[in-house]
C-alpha cells in the first residue's frame, strides 16, 4: 500500500489529495489525469498512509472529505 503510493507519486506530479477519514480512504490525483484510491484496512494503516500523503502533498492541495452528518436542528 505505502510503496505503491510512493512509487506512483515519484512518477507523476501530485495535483490533489482527498482524505476521507470515515471510509479510511485516500484519493490521489495526478497531473497526468490519473487517480488512485487507497483504501486502508484499519486505523493504523490509514494513519500511516495519511502521514506519507501529508509529507508528499502540498498543504494547499490536501483536502478532507466532509463527513455526511444530519442537518443541525435549531
Amino acid at each position: 500500500c505505502m510503496s505503491m503510493i510512493s512509487a506512483w507519486m515519484d512518477e507523476e506530479f501530485l495535483m490533489k489529495c482527498v482524505v476521507d477519514p470515515t471510509k479510511k480512504t485516500v484519493y490521489i490525483y495526478s497531473n497526468e489525469g490519473d487517480s488512485k484510491e487507497v483504501v486502508c484496512d484499519n486505523t493504523e494503516q490509514f494513519m500511516n498512509v495519511l502521514s506519507v500523503v501529508r509529507a508528499m502533498c502540498p498543504e494547499e492541495r490536501l483536502t478532507y472529505a466532509e463527513p455526511i452528518s444530519k442537518p443541525h436542528e435549531n
